[in-house]
């Protein structure tokens, strides 16, 4: 059976993993510039709503580090 976390386990996590992904783009060069800059945005964003403590804004920003590829 899989392990059940919470999001505020995972979240760190998640923006470790987003900031892990960015580094991978910045080594493409050029070509990695526009999904880099989009990494970046969802970072910020993700750094934001924690520190604001809006759960709505923070799982928003959850659901979107997922997206990180």
């Amino acid at each position: 059976m899989a392990e059940v976390t919470t999001v505020g386990e995972d979240y760190p996590k998640e923006q470790a993993r987003c900031r892990e992904v960015l580094s991978q783009y910045k080594e493409l060069g050029q070509s990695g510039v526009l999904g880099g800059m989009m990494i970046e945005a969802t970072l910020r964003e993700a750094d934001a709503a924690m520190a604001s403590g809006d759960i709505v804004r923070i799982l928003q920003a959850y659901k979107a580090m997922q997206g990180v590829e």
